[in-house]
């Protein structure tokens, strides 16, 4: 009995120690041969930018305790547009307001949110929401001049990796921050619906389609000196067709009965 009972002990410890021989091979093996999938951090966002995502983290320019207000004119835009609202979906003006706090100041402080949020008698929470989905809505200073350099498909593989340092050397800003004459802030950004005329830079309210390396520095030196420069494509373009024009639509469209049988015709005739 005591015999069974050490052999069956004496099992279960090999057992035991396979598992451990077996666990420390699997380790050595990660170890000596690292697996990309292993060690890569998978993320969406450059880590020192990441928190600017969703937190909120006070300032001395930015705290709930500087003052914010609206201007006459823009409190008469406001309550104009919440009129357009029934009572009760007034939330439903966050994005005309949002726009007006932006334009007004140039960007949108905690300040700004909690004032927003009092005028449409919402909760706070709600503002934040809105204000950290949307990446039009600059929570920080960007700067009088926001660049916007595009880096989806059709940018990137019309150069937009050139542009963008391009723009960083024509600023003097890195990708992520603001100039240090708080001119130009330049920050990355997904496809802004202009693939047909890619590489594009936006700037403010303003689209810059079809540029180059010259067309960069050219429209940041205009901004510059004080000058807007004509927005829209660069290469000549009116809009978006072919650079080497019409290719389609050129003549007068076919007479009706175009392309069909010859059988098909002789019995539309006869009928």
């Amino acid at each position: 009995m005591v015999s069974g009972t050490l052999t069956i002990l004496l099992k279960q410890i090999i057992f035991i120690l396979k598992m451990l021989l077996l666990q420390r091979k699997i380790l050595n093996l990660k170890i000596s041969q690292p697996n990309v999938f292993y060690f890569r951090n998978l993320y969406t966002a450059p880590h020192r930018f990441s928190d600017l995502l969703l937190v909120h983290r006070d300032t001395e320019e930015n705290n709930p305790n500087v003052p914010f207000q609206f201007t006459d004119a823009n409190m008469k835009r406001i309550q104009a547009i919440i009129q357009h609202y029934p009572v009760g979906s007034e939330r439903s003006a966050i994005s005309m307001i949002m726009d007006i706090v932006q334009r007004q100041i140039g960007w949108i402080p905690i300040s700004a949110q909690h004032k927003v949020a009092q005028l449409l008698r919402i909760p706070r929470i709600r503002v934040y929401e809105w204000v950290t989905f949307y990446s039009m809505c600059k929570r920080i200073y960007k700067g009088k001049f926001h660049v916007k350099v595009c880096r989806s498909l059709p940018c990137m593989l019309r150069g937009s990796d050139v542009i963008v340092r391009a723009v960083e050397d024509a600023t003097c800003c890195s990708i992520g921050g603001t100039s240090a004459d708080a001119l130009f802030a330049v920050d990355l950004v997904e496809c802004q619906g202009a693939c047909a005329n890619a590489p594009v830079i936006a700037i403010e309210d303003d689209y810059y389609e079809d540029i180059s390396v010259y067309d960069v520095y050219n429209i940041i030196q205009t901004l510059r000196c004080g000058m807007i420069p004509p927005s829209g494509p660069q290469n000549g373009r009116y809009a978006a067709e072919p650079i080497c024009g019409l290719t389609s639509l050129v003549n007068n469209p076919p007479e009706p009965g175009h392309g069909i049988q010859e059988c098909l015709q002789e019995k539309k005739k006869k009928k």
